[in-house]
């Protein structure tokens, strides 16, 4: 589509030779603006006669009265109106003006100040001061208006009549800053005694923290009476009520002191604030819970007033002195986490070790009544273990700190009726309680216990102890008795068959022992049978009986073939109960053939080792030489790793195997092996030879 002229000619779209920026269209439309307004300006400000000066305000408050008749409530026009006939010096007009506003809003605090401010500002005093008397009476509540009444009444040098604004504005029962206000006034007046009567007064209307802190700062900084400063903070501690009083108090009383250089003072006010708020130790080192329904911005105070009290005995206090705010952090700190959490039981064994350390006896004795009483919730014995640790802790330091063995047996006792035995037990406790009740030479009743332990514990440690009570005793039938009962109970455990003929064998029962270690090596399940089996030859040897001994070895070889066991044999052989070398040589070749059909490589290799050192020991050169050619070569080969799962190759690994002289399946590659060696030896040998000669 084509755009044309009225002539019916295109219109030229090239563009223009000269370009015109956005810049310069704002530029121009700027600069014409400024030009139209001060023309306008000129034009409308221009007054030639006092005629047409008196034309204009008609115009003007023709103009306002219209406004005013359509917006009637909107007091900013009454105000410009009136600040209009201000400003052409018709006073009485503008008075006018705001006392037909006052008509409309009587209640506005805003008016009455404007009303007021036009008054002073034209020098009508007694004007100015029965607007200020209209608005404090009928708004006495609004601050602002009797501020500004007083500082009239200042600013014109009327003390009195400021004096009995004050009196007036009091009766109202204003905040604390008007009353502040007033005591800075009498301040500025030079008068000390009113002031303080101000400041009394207001205490006395204001019972509270706030004032009395407020009259207290009065006294130290303006007044610079530090007895009645000191009076006051003590006024304030014994007037009000303690659930009023609040650790800021504390905290600027000490301060008070402290800048004055009362230390004593300082610090018996801040142990004053730590008992009042239960901040740590009390006298008697008890410490409190802090009550549920302190505010957060309460804690923070008393945290400050806590950090307070460090520093100052870090500066003032001696080494004594900041050892126990130490430990009264710590106690606060164990508090703390055991009211979070009554189950953390390392919490209270760390509490536990403080009290032992540094308390006292009914404070250690507090704390773990405390602690135990927190049960474990679960039933599981895990959860158990660090709780029994407290009752044994508690045991403990009855018996050797307190030297009480009496009460520590009653702890015990405690302790036993809180574990579910049904579903777990403890054998710790009851071999402990045990011992507890032997140390007071009371063994009928460590006898009892050890018996309801077997009933209702029945672990093996339970046995042992009781054992070597008894032992230790010298009771060697009630050690048999309870040993049988051990066996009846764990038949598979060859300690307790082991400890049981060691017994036997001690008093000099020959017998009974060989017969105890026979039964239990005829045992279907033993946990270690290898033990028993090591005893009771050991046992036979020791007798002397070789005999004995060997059939116990051909015994032990018809159920196990393992080189340990051979090389045992073949070195009994070898000793003074055996039957000499020769059988020993016998008991290895035997052990080697054995290994060798089981194509046992490794067992060869160490079995061949023993051989040696036997040789070495007992042998002949010969003979060693002979055990030596025996040894097999140690090569290094590769294999494909499979994984056992899925049967998937990961890749070659090196190993290393053994090839034995005697090996029938060595085959050529051994042969060739050998060839290689001993050709590799000649080389060496005549390189060698060839060295020497070369050096001669």
């Amino acid at each position: 589509m084509s755009y044309k002229s009225n002539s019916g000619n295109v219109k030229n779209r090239a563009p223009a030779t000269m370009q015109i920026t956005a810049e310069q269209l704002l530029r121009e439309a700027s600069e014409r603006q400024d030009l139209t307004a001060n023309n306008m300006a000129v034009v409308t400000n221009k007054v030639n006669d006092a005629e047409e000066y008196q034309s204009q305000l008609r115009m003007r408050r023709k103009t306002f009265e219209n406004e005013i008749r359509r917006q009637r409530e909107h007091i900013g026009t009454w105000v410009k109106y009136a600040k209009f006939e201000e400003s052409n010096k018709e006073l009485e007009r503008a008075r006018s003006i705001y006392e037909r506003a006052l008509e409309v809003d009587h209640r506005g605090s805003h008016l009455w100040l404007k009303y007021a401010e036009f008054e002073m500002r034209n020098e009508f005093v007694n004007h100015a001061r029965n607007v200020f008397d209209r608005a404090v009476g009928i708004l006495p509540r609004i601050d602002q208006l009797w501020y500004k009444y007083v500082y009239m009444e200042e600013m014109v040098g009327d003390v009195p009549k400021a004096r009995a604004v004050w009196e007036r504005w009091m009766e109202w029962k204003p905040d604390d800053n008007a009353w502040g206000s007033y005591a800075k006034f009498e301040m500025r007046c030079g008068d000390l005694s009113l002031a303080k009567n101000v400041l009394e007064r207001y205490s006395a209307s204001y019972p509270s923290v706030r004032s009395y802190l407020k009259y207290a700062r009065w006294a130290e900084y303006d007044a610079k009476d530090v007895v009645l400063a000191r009076e006051v903070y003590e006024r304030c501690l014994s007037e009000l009520e303690m659930e009023e009083i609040t650790s800021k108090v504390f905290k600027q009383f000490a301060g008070f002191e402290e800048r004055h250089g009362e230390y004593e003072r300082a610090r018996v006010i801040y142990r004053h604030a730590v008992d009042t708020f239960q901040l740590g130790e009390k006298n008697d080192h008890k410490v409190v819970e802090d009550s549920e329904d302190v505010a957060d911005w309460e804690k923070e105070q008393r945290k400050e007033l806590y950090k307070a009290y460090v520093s100052f005995e870090k500066k003032f206090g001696d080494k004594d002195g900041v050892e126990n705010l130490i430990l009264t952090k710590q106690r606060s700190e164990y508090k703390a986490k055991v009211e979070a959490d009554p189950t953390d039981y390392d919490s209270w064994l760390e509490w536990t070790k403080l009290e032992e350390t540094h308390g006292e006896v009914r404070d250690v004795r507090e704390v773990f009544e405390r602690a135990v009483s927190n049960v474990p919730p679960a039933t599981e014995k895990k959860f158990w273990r660090r709780y029994i640790y407290l009752w044994i802790n508690y045991a403990i330091f009855e018996e050797l700190t307190v030297e009480d063995a009496d009460q520590a047996a009653k702890v015990y006792k405690a302790c036993l009726c809180v574990i579910p035995h049904k579903t777990f037990s403890f054998a710790k406790i009851w071999v402990l309680a045990a011992k507890n009740h032997i140390r007071r030479k009371d063994l009928k009743a460590a006898r009892s216990l050890m018996g309801r332990a077997i009933g209702m514990c029945g672990k093996e440690s339970i046995f042992k102890e009781y054992i070597s009570f008894e032992l230790a005793l010298g009771e060697v039938d009630r050690c048999r008795a309870l040993y049988g009962k051990y066996l009846e109970v764990y038949p598979e455990n060859c300690e307790a068959w082991k400890a049981y003929a060691d017994l036997e064998n001690s008093v000099g029962e020959t017998d009974r022992c060989r017969a105890l270690l026979e039964l239990a090596v005829a045992q279907e399940s033993l946990d270690m049978p290898e033990v028993l089996w090591k005893s009771f030859i050991d046992f036979e040897i020791g007798c002397g009986e070789g005999g004995k001994a060997r059939e116990l070895f051909s015994r032990l070889l018809e159920k196990t073939g393992h080189v340990k066991v051979w090389i045992s044999f073949a070195n009994f052989e070898a000793t003074e109960v055996g039957e000499g070398t020769e059988k020993a040589r016998e008991t290895f070749e035997n052990a080697y053939k054995k290994l060798k059909e089981e194509d046992l490589r490794e067992e060869r290799v160490l079995l061949l080792d023993a051989w040696r050192e036997m040789e070495k020991e007992k042998g002949t050169q010969e003979k060693v030489a002979e055990v030596e050619a025996r040894m097999p070569r140690r090569i290094k080969k590769k294999r494909m790793r499979v994984d056992p799962v899925s049967g998937a190759e990961m890749g070659w690994e090196e190993y290393y195997d053994y090839q034995f002289s005697d090996d029938k399946k060595a085959g050529g590659n051994l042969k060739i092996l050998e060839m290689a060696a001993k050709w590799k030896k000649a080389q060496q040998a005549a390189a060698a030879q060839k060295r020497k000669v070369d050096e001669v």
